[in-house]
Order: structure tokens, then C-alpha cells, then sequence
């Protein structure tokens, strides 16, 4: 156990290192709204893309919120793409008799069971044909802030071809709930930072745009159609790649997008597998290090916190490291808790972290070699 120790504490003080890089990237990360600057006119035709399969609970709501968007609305075109839906969200959609809201069905595009990433083939036929020549995707069960569209296309029309922006889960009830929004609140502080540090690019596809023409000029999802999961970011690494320097995090409260915690533990892990599946794929290879930093870490304190049941000694070293790990992290989990006003969440924070180790370590493992369920379809 000495080894596991030493090692576990050599990594700690690297990932301490890597904490403090985000931490100074959050904090320098500039923040300007629209608000501010109300003589800013925008130009650019947009078209907000939303791939739904079964979401007849959420897409009104979605849909709804854009309609609401501080946007002129001859510049604005929303397209949903019904994947094989077996419930009524084409109905919904229909019931908008707004003319810029079109509904797409995928079955007419895609004979079912021939693909593998839906979500990008729902996307790519959006894309196609749209008449706006940025793209905004968001997901079905999210809602928007009335400045999102304006504030995203500010930052287009500075110059960026790819803009990530914020996402926030809504409040809901009980510990799982709140475990989920904590733990998206630190993904979302790292995406920001990494993307203005230019350390390794993350983002995530409910609140992100590009144009049409950068989507186009990286042949879109070609290369990386085979997988499931990674519509966003990697996508994003190829278009940061192909236009270096031309892609922005935009950090502005009246730029967020909501959306919702997923129900039940099984769908928790099956969500966080799906995004682990895509780790070995990725071609900016500092996320691949980042993450199996993060994966050895968690290992390693996982297997402290399983010795802590063998005698006293043990307890109190896992105690300590748990306790060193929470210091570590406060201040920068803290400062994004505060962006996104969650900063009632704080208070679980040291209670959570053996939960957060031990799914990390589960869903790392699985997303490379398990299966995954989503949206009703298992794959690898």
C-alpha cells in the first residue's frame, strides 16, 4: 500500500498543477453581454438544429424559448429532426404554425438499423438544408436564455467559426439530482478554461455553434461517422484544427442554455459511459492524457477508500487524501458554482467525492470496453 500512496499523492500534486491551470483560465476568460452593447445589430441568418427522438414532453418547451430569443426573427430558422420517434414530438413540432419551423423525419433519409450515430446523420441532414449560415445545435430537453442567440452570434460575427457555450441542469429534487448538477458544473469550468487556455478543446453539443462553412470545409462528420457518441467535440477538434485561433467558449450568463438531469442511477452511468466511449478517438491527445490522468487518479483513490475497510490506518489515509483531493478542487469548482448562481450546491461537495470517484472509475472502464444504452439503442 505504500506504493499505492506515494503514487496516489505524486498524482494528486499533478492534477493539483492541471486544477490551477483551469482555475486561472475560468478567471481570465473574458465576460461581455449584448446588454451591454445595445447598438449591436446582428446580420447573420441562423438556424437552430434539434435532433428529438421521443421527446414529447420537452421539445414545446424547447422550441417555445427560442421563439422568445432577443433575434430578428427573418434571420431565424429552427429545424427539428424526428429520429424514428414512436411518440407524438412530430405532433408537437407541428402544432408551432410558425412558418421558419420546420420539422424533419430521418426515416425519410435513413432506412433504421443502418447506422450508427443517429445524431450526427439527424444533424448532417439539418445542415443540408439549411438556410442559415451559422448553426446552432441544442437538444430537445433543453430551453435557452432570451440573449443566447445574440450573444452567440456577437461572437461569430467577431470572427470565431466554432462557439462552445455554457450549459446549466435545472434545479431538480433528491441526491442524484444534485450530484449530477455539481458534477456538470466542474465539466462545464473545464470546458470554459481549456478552450481560452487553447489547452485541449471540449465542448458540448446542447449549446454549440459553427458555420456552415467550417462544418463543410472539414467534410463535416466524415472520418468519425462510425461513432456513436462525439457530434461535438469531435467535431470541434477538427474544425479547431482546420482554423486555429478561430474558436471561442462564450461565458455569458444571458448565453445559457438548461437542460435536464437524467432519472434514475441506470440512466446517470449509461449518459456518462456515452460520453466516456469516445475517450480513445480523440485526436487532440491532451484530452486523452487529461482524462486517463483523471481515470488513474480515481483509481488509485478508490482502491485507498476499499483498504479503509481493512483497519484504522487505512481509514484515516483515505480520509486524508479525500480531504486533500476536496482542497484541491473548492476554489475552482466554487468560482463556476458562482457563474452558474449554484453555489447552494457547495455544501455537498466533500460528500460527494466517493461517489464521484467511484463512478468515474465505472464509467471509464465501461465506456472502453462495454456497451452502452441510449435513447432506447445499445451500442459500443
Amino acid at each position: 500500500m505504500i506504493f499505492v500512496y506515494l503514487l496516489t499523492i505524486i498524482l494528486l500534486s499533478v492534477y493539483a498543477v492541471l486544477i490551477a491551470y483551469y482555475f486561472r483560465g475560468w478567471h481570465r476568460l473574458p465576460q461581455h453581454s449584448v446588454s451591454e452593447n445595445s447598438s449591436f445589430v446582428p446580420r447573420t441568418p441562423v438556424t437552430v438544429i434539434i435532433p428529438a427522438r421521443n421527446e414529447e414532453r420537452s421539445i414545446g418547451a424547447c422550441i417555445r424559448s427560442i421563439l422568445l430569443q432577443d433575434y430578428p426573427q427573418n434571420l431565424l430558422e429552427v429545424v427539428v429532426i424526428d429520429d424514428y420517434s414512436t411518440d407524438n414530438t412530430a405532433g408537437v413540432v407541428r402544432s408551432f404554425a410558425q412558418e421558419n419551423i420546420r420539422l424533419l423525419s430521418l426515416k425519410e433519409h435513413i432506412h433504421e438499423n443502418t447506422v450508427r450515430a443517429y445524431k450526427k446523420v439527424a444533424i448532417e441532414t439539418g445542415i443540408s438544408l439549411a438556410a442559415g449560415s451559422l448553426i446552432v445545435t441544442t437538444d430537445a430537453d433543453c430551453t435557452a436564455s432570451p440573449g443566447w442567440l445574440k450573444n452567440i452570434v456577437r461572437c461569430h460575427e467577431a470572427g470565431a467559426v466554432l462557439i462552445a457555450g455554457p450549459v446549466c441542469m435545472n434545479r431538480g429534487n433528491g441526491i442524484l439530482s444534485n450530484f449530477q448538477s455539481l458534477d456538470f458544473l466542474c465539466l462545464q469550468g473545464i470546458t470554459a478554461a481549456s478552450v481560452h487556455n487553447g489547452f485541449h478543446n471540449m465542448c458540448n453539443g446542447a449549446n454549440l455553434a459553427y458555420s456552415k462553412t467550417a462544418f463543410r470545409a472539414v467534410g463535416g462528420f466524415k472520418g468519425i461517422d462510425h461513432i456513436a457518441s462525439g457530434d461535438d467535440m469531435l467535431l470541434m477538434h477538427k474544425i479547431a484544427n482546420h482554423f486555429p485561433g478561430m474558436v471561442a467558449y462564450l461565458k455569458q450568463r444571458d448565453a445559457i442554455v438548461f437542460t435536464e438531469p437524467v432519472k434514475g442511477i441506470y440512466a446517470f452511468l449509461q449518459q456518462r459511459i456515452r460520453w466516456a466511449s469516445k475517450a480513445q478517438v480523440y485526436e487532440d491527445k491532451k484530452v486523452f492524457r487529461v482524462l486517463l490522468l483523471v481515470y488513474i487518479l480515481n483509481l488509485l483513490l478508490l482502491i485507498t477508500m476499499g483498504a479503509a475497510l481493512l483497519s484504522l490506518t487505512y481509514l484515516y489515509s483515505a480520509i486524508a487524501l479525500l480531504a486533500l483531493k476536496t482542497v484541491i478542487e473548492w476554489p475552482f469548482v466554487y468560482s463556476v458554482a458562482r457563474f452558474y448562481s449554484r453555489t447552494d450546491l457547495m455544501k455537498y461537495f466533500p460528500f460527494f467525492q466517493p461517489v464521484h470517484i467511484l463512478y468515474t472509475v465505472v464509467a471509464g472502464t465501461f465506456g472502453q470496453f462495454g456497451t452502452y444504452e441510449w435513447k432506447g439503442r445499445k451500442t459500443r
